[in-house]
This record gives C-alpha cells, sequence and structure tokens, in this order.
C-alpha cells in the first residue's frame, strides 16, 4: 500500500489526531511528574508556543507536498493539522494568562499593549479564531468557496506575526537560530505558493493565446 492509499484508511485521521496530542499529552505528564526543569510554567508556555509554530508549519506544507508529489489524499489531514494549530495556540495562551498573570484580564490588556511581542502574539490568535471557527464544511458553503479561500489567506499573515512574535521574545536574549529555522522555513512555504501561482498564470495566458 503507497503513502497516498494509506491515508484513505479509516484508521489514518485517528492515528493522526493521536500523533497529535502526544506532545501535549507529553507535557501533561511532565507537568503532573514534575519533570519540566526548574521553571515548569516557562518551560510549558515555551513548549506549546513551539508546537504551535511547528503545526503551521505542517500545515502550509501540505499543499507544496501534495502537488509536488502528486499525492492529492494529503489533503485529508490538512484541515486536523490546522485545528491542532490553533489549539496548541490556545494553550500555549492559557499558560501565558494563568502562569504569568494568574488569569488577571485586566492585567493581561496591560501587558499586551505594553509588551510588542505579546501584542503581536495576540493579533496572530485573533486572526486565527476564524480561521479554526470556519475550517468546516458547512462553513465553506455559508461563506461560497471564493469568500472561504480569501478569509483563509489569513494564514499567510498569521505565519508573519508568528515569526515576529517569536523574533521578539528571542531577542531580549539575543537567541535567533530557532528564529532563522521557522522564518526560513516558512518563507520557503509561502515563496513556493508565489511562484506556483505566477507559474499558474502564464499557463493561463499562454493557453488563451494558443486558443484559436
Amino acid at each position: 500500500m503507497n503513502f497516498g492509499r494509506a491515508l484513505l484508511h479509516p484508521a489514518a485521521k485517528p492515528l493522526v489526531f493521536v500523533l497529535s496530542l502526544l506532545p501535549f499529552a507529553w507535557l501533561a505528564y511532565g507537568a503532573f511528574t514534575n519533570n519540566l526543569g526548574a521553571n515548569p510554567a516557562e518551560s510549558l508556555i515555551r513548549s506549546t508556543g513551539d508546537w504551535a509554530l511547528r503545526f503551521l508549519c505542517l500545515t502550509l506544507a501540505i499543499t507544496p507536498l501534495r502537488v509536488m508529489t502528486g499525492t492529492p489524499t494529503l489533503q485529508r489531514i490538512r484541515r486536523m493539522l490546522g485545528l491542532f494549530m490553533y489549539f496548541y495556540v490556545v494553550v500555549h495562551l492559557l499558560c501565558y494568562g494563568g502562569f504569568d498573570m494568574g488569569f488577571d484580564l485586566a492585567e493581561i490588556g496591560r501587558d499586551i499593549v505594553k509588551r510588542p511581542f505579546i501584542l503581536v502574539g495576540f493579533a496572530a490568535f485573533l486572526l486565527l479564531t476564524p480561521l479554526a471557527a470556519t475550517s468546516f464544511n458547512r462553513a465553506v458553503k455559508a461563506l461560497g468557496a471564493k469568500r472561504w479561500q480569501l478569509l483563509h489567506r489569513l494564514v499567510y499573515a498569521v505565519a508573519a506575526l508568528a515569526i515576529l512574535h517569536f523574533f521578539w521574545m528571542r531577542a531580549g536574549k539575543n537567541d535567533f537560530a530557532e528564529v532563522a529555522v521557522y522564518a526560513a522555513i516558512l518563507g520557503a512555504l509561502l515563496g513556493w505558493r508565489i511562484v506556483h501561482r505566477l507559474r499558474g498564470e502564464r499557463q493561463k495566458r499562454l493557453k488563451a493565446a494558443a486558443a484559436p
């Protein structure tokens, strides 16, 4: 059985779901067993943010992989990966709001305004929320395919905000190695989309010019 056919197996989506939940389960286990280092709260905040960024990369990688490998069944797991990205963003926000701010909404509001990297991260969360809320078939039908696609292009802005959030967070320690890696990955994924779209438009123009 090849990879494309394997994705059609009834167990494929449950397996992806379980694998996507493993990082959260591992972090929860580490928290309950006091095995997250000297600063468990910071470890949870950083780790959930890292996993949100990783799932963002995985989600954006699906379309290029689908096109380049000729595996249309990859599309079946893109929505789930995107929702897990949002899940880890929400957990990341809850860890920050709970451990750093004690769920003091007034203090959280002041912190968002005061610290640019928090503001940028919160803006990314706000942009992601309507995408998660409309990631179902009924939403596609209600919005119409074109409007739905236009709305979901906000993920590109989210990617830029996520990198900026990560960059400013690491600026205090002057540690940009991981930032550069994620920026390169997301830049390549977004760059591929631009090139692919330009090629598609060029082919359409050539076909139109060649038509009798």
